[in-house]
């Protein structure tokens, strides 16, 4: 049910046949908009006095609402939410993954809700673990963080995938450690892992570009049945090469 990804997009809570979400039109504090489903048709109301028009720009502006080849609508699907924090651990903002494929960002508003802009203070992902890390893996993604993690590394990436710049507080949290950048095989990916190099070039304590071969990103090359003694290998002879 289109209505149902909705209200799950934005949180909504479940009330009888219908949803009751904070409405993206106005500062809501006090959940005000209704979603519910009829005849396959999305419906909407805001209680506060929002014009459904309002509410439906405010959406889209969010990515939550577009019109098909049909000239019906559907809603995105919210499948991951990636938690970006400083040093000390505290949630500064967030990315979320849709499906279709889609990122966004937002930061806590303070009230209870979010604000579904890009974050003032942009840190590195999982930025605790870097600070006490001596060895991190830098990649492009938040999915191709987690799988490294998933299998014992300690690895980071900044939000905004490759066309996001990399900022001087990124190569601050890696100075003095030893930093291994792994590129998407794809040219803005390979871009992106030489303008990382050159900021940490005589920062880092060794720097190290490793490309795997055979996949598009490390998540691919996971999934193809390598394993974490073939990474450690692939980096000892990456070491060595003049």
């Amino acid at each position: 049910m289109a209505a149902e990804c909705l209200a799950h997009a934005l949180e909504a809570r479940r009330v009888g046949s219908y949803w009751m979400a904070p409405c993206p039109a106005h500062e809501d504090r006090n959940p005000s908009l209704s979603i519910r489903e009829v005849n396959g048709k999305i419906l909407l109301h805001c209680h506060a006095g929002c014009s459904q028009r309002d509410v439906i720009e405010a959406l889209k502006a969010r990515g939550l609402w577009e019109p098909t080849t049909e000239s019906r609508t559907w809603a995105k699907r919210i499948v991951a939410v990636y938690d970006y924090s400083d040093e000390h651990g505290e949630l500064l903002y967030q990315i979320v993954r849709f499906e279709p494929k889609d990122f966004r960002p937002r930061y806590p508003d303070g009230h209870g809700g979010w604000v579904w802009k890009k974050h003032p203070h942009q840190v590195l992902f999982h930025l605790p673990e870097v600070l006490e890390a001596s060895i991190v893996f830098v990649v492009e993604g938040e999915r191709d963080t987690e799988t490294l993690r998933s299998h014992g590394f300690c690895a980071t990436t900044n939000a905004g995938g490759a066309k996001a710049p990399w900022l001087r507080q990124f190569t601050e949290a890696l100075c003095g450690r030893e930093v291994i950048l792994i590129p998407d095989d794809d040219e803005p990916g390979r871009r992106r892992v030489l303008t990382i190099a050159r900021a940490l070039l005589g920062k880092a304590a060794r720097l190290v570009v490793l490309e795997v071969e055979g996949a598009k990103d490390i998540s691919e090359w996971f999934s193809r049945g390598h394993s974490e003694l073939e990474l450690i290998a692939l980096l000892d002879a990456a070491e060595v090469r003049p």
